[in-house]
């Protein structure tokens, strides 16, 4: 059965009784155990701590050459694993999705993934031509709560081994069967996965006379179709990695579709994001019409980068003029020291803001942009506020009030797992769609997810100074008998 939108959003304006803003001051940490903030604080603080990030892989190698595998391990899943990670198995992560529940959050699986912007993906090169389209994907129902909820499951595309989504949807119906549902997303470097040719269909896209050939109709034309893709501008060898790309993607969405999973797609480096954003324009266009029920294809779009604003604005109106459903997930980004590295050696413009006050500024920007869309455009438009930034998340809530977007509409809240929990506790207990990215998988799988986006967000996690006061003066009241 085809999941349906309920309305989402009131043209009736605030509310009567005046604007309540939230308080992020760790009065929602009485929802959780001593123990589990006891941890929460070692591990906000060890990773706080940069030659630890830095040094992450090397030092748990080390740990291993000198306590062995198996204590290794175990004081790893009781640190950082336990604060990070969801579980290695069904039964574990469908625990944790009861419990994160209870908490009023809601669950956005994460598959673990690696690869290098750079390296040569061997896995990758091999799955874009051949093997199932599906395992790009990874699917499961919507999340189940009392009052029903219009968002359902999300995923991300990405090369995986074979039988991955079958492994990740038997999961996803585990969390189900207690009541839990949930979302499943991995982080995918890009896709098609294979790095090389992106960046040589970036470098296509951006040449002058491009726009015919290489346009999201004409791909999207070829998607339905089902005819091979000619473009001249490519080889062979690139025209047969971008119709292998197409129709795959085009598989994972329909499958998805199916599955009432939207699919979103996160942004990577400058190097790659306009062959990303023309594939994922494409797939909008085939999929986000508004008999689809969409948006079902979102894209992700970073802040820090200079011309966010504009392409979003452009993209929102595109979308507007063509009737199609929008969906955005907006960040700040994560990759702001390599692409200042990049333009640095290249000799090239740099395409960031110049300092995190710019940032902000342009976070802000796009967040009033979207939300003047989604108040004007209902159940067409939908926003993931993706940040760990208070003020932001306070702002969010307080224009949704002033522009009439109910709590539990078209506009979510995102936030890691293990991660300004006194932010993402407080919007749950107030109605807020609030949902945690939790990675699962094995030590080895995940451990070295989990370094490589400490060492991307090093500026949050050493940002965390607060959330770890506000630990601690919990952990004081309760330890020391004060209430």
């Amino acid at each position: 059965m085809l999941w349906t939108c309920r309305v989402l959003y009131s043209p009736a304006g605030p509310s009567a009784r005046g604007w309540q803003p939230l308080r992020f001051d760790g009065a929602a940490f009485h929802l959780k155990g001593t123990g589990e903030l006891m941890r929460a604080l070692l591990v906000l603080r060890l990773c706080a701590w940069p030659p630890l990030v830095t040094h992450g892989l090397a030092l748990q190698a080390w740990s291993r050459r000198l306590l062995g595998s198996r204590l290794s391990g175990a004081l790893l899943r009781a640190s950082v694993y336990g604060q990070f990670v969801a579980g290695e198995t069904g039964e574990e992560v469908k625990d944790r999705v009861q419990q994160l529940q209870r908490l009023g959050l809601r669950p956005l699986l994460a598959v673990p993934t690696e690869e290098e912007p750079d390296s040569a993906v061997k896995t990758g090169q091999r799955g874009l031509v051949r093997g199932e389209p599906q395992r790009h994907a990874a699917v499961c129902g919507p999340v189940k709560r009392p009052c029903g909820d219009p968002w359902p499951g999300w995923a991300h595309p990405h090369a995986a081994e074979d039988n991955g989504t079958d492994q990740h949807l038997a999961l996803c119906k585990r969390g189900q069967d207690g009541g839990g549902g949930g979302q499943l997303s991995t982080r995918p470097p890009s896709a098609p996965p294979i790095i090389p040719f992106q960046k040589e269909l970036t470098s296509r896209v951006r040449r002058p006379g491009a726009s015919v050939e290489l346009s999201p109709e004409r791909l999207a034309e070829a998607m339905d179709s089902g005819k091979d893709l000619q473009v001249s501008c490519l080889n062979a060898e690139q025209n047969r990695h971008l119709w292998a790309s197409l129709s795959r993607l085009h598989c994972v969405v329909q499958h998805a579709r199916t599955q009432h999973v939207r699919l979103l797609v996160d942004a990577e480096y400058t190097s790659l994001n306009p062959a990303l954003s023309l594939l994922v324009a494409a797939l909008a266009l085939r999929w986000n019409s508004p008999g689809e029920g969409g948006p079902w294809v979102w894209n992700t779009y970073q802040a820090y980068l200079k011309d966010t604003h504009e392409q979003l604005r452009r993209d929102a109106e595109a979308a507007d003029r063509s009737g199609l459903a929008f969906g955005v997930k907006l960040v700040r980004g994560a990759y702001l020291e390599k692409e200042r590295e990049v333009a640095r050696v290249q000799r090239t413009e740099d395409p960031t803001q110049p300092d995190y006050e710019a940032t902000s500024q342009s976070y802000s920007r796009c967040l009033e942009l979207m939300l003047t869309h989604v108040s004007r455009r209902g159940p067409l438009c939908h926003l993931m506020v993706a940040s760990h930034n208070e003020e932001s998340v306070r702002h969010a809530t307080k224009r949704m009030w002033e522009l009439g977007i109910p709590l539990d509409g078209p506009v979510c809240f995102g936030q890691l797992l293990g991660m300004c929990d006194h932010v993402s506790l407080a919007l749950g207990q107030a109605g807020y769609a609030v949902y945690k990215s939790i990675p699962y998988g094995s030590l080895e799988e995940v451990i070295p997810y989990l370094i490589r986006r400490a060492q991307e967000n090093r500026s949050v996690l050493q940002g965390a100074r607060r959330e770890q006061e506000l630990l601690s003066q919990e952990l004081r009241r309760r330890l020391l008998g004060g209430g």
